[in-house]
């Protein structure tokens, strides 16, 4: 074969090349588009089937932080004896079920949520141990747990609620 052959094959087969390499490109782009246009339409069925759950959830938790807003769990739960450290254990007890009760919404919150509300619910537990030993009667307990709240500005529930409502406005906004 000599030189003019080979230049010739060559000038035939460069347009080619070129052209399948602008073909292939054109494919790829295609295809990761399509990709990415399934991917879109996946998540965003999937994200409004998971909405009402995350939903729920931050209701749910919403509901939890109410029932254990220490002003409203001591006028809602009476003692049943004089004993401070009872009637705290009682407060504790009652606040631990309600949390339990609720463990599985964790799945549909931020984790920076759930972790703030779990803070929320340990300062309560903490706040009642430690305002029990002050005090000689459960009565007692109750007025300087109403007291204590009425002199803080903002409660660890206040704050927890506070943040889960930020969260679901970012969701549905």
């Amino acid at each position: 074969m000599n030189t003019s052959k080979i230049i010739e094959i060559i000038m035939y087969c460069l347009p080619a090349l070129l052209t399948g390499g602008v073909a292939y490109y054109f494919f790829k782009m295609h295809v990761d588009n399509e990709e990415n246009r399934r991917r879109y339409h996946l998540l965003k069925s999937t994200q409004k089937d998971v909405l009402p759950l995350k939903l729920q959830a931050y209701e749910r938790m919403t509901i939890f932080l109410e029932r254990t807003n220490p002003a409203k769990l001591v006028l809602r739960i009476s003692p049943m004896d004089q004993n401070p450290t009872n009637y705290a254990n009682m407060l504790i007890q009652t606040i631990e079920n309600e949390f339990e009760h609720n463990l599985a919404q964790q799945i549909y919150m931020s984790p920076e949520a759930w972790q703030i509300i779990s803070k929320s619910k340990h300062a309560i537990i903490s706040n009642f141990r430690h305002l029990s030993t002050k005090v000689e009667t459960a009565d007692e307990l109750r007025t300087l747990i109403l007291t204590n709240i009425a002199t803080e500005n903002e409660t660890s529930t206040n704050l927890a609620l506070l943040y889960i409502k930020n969260e679901v406005s970012q969701l549905i906004g």
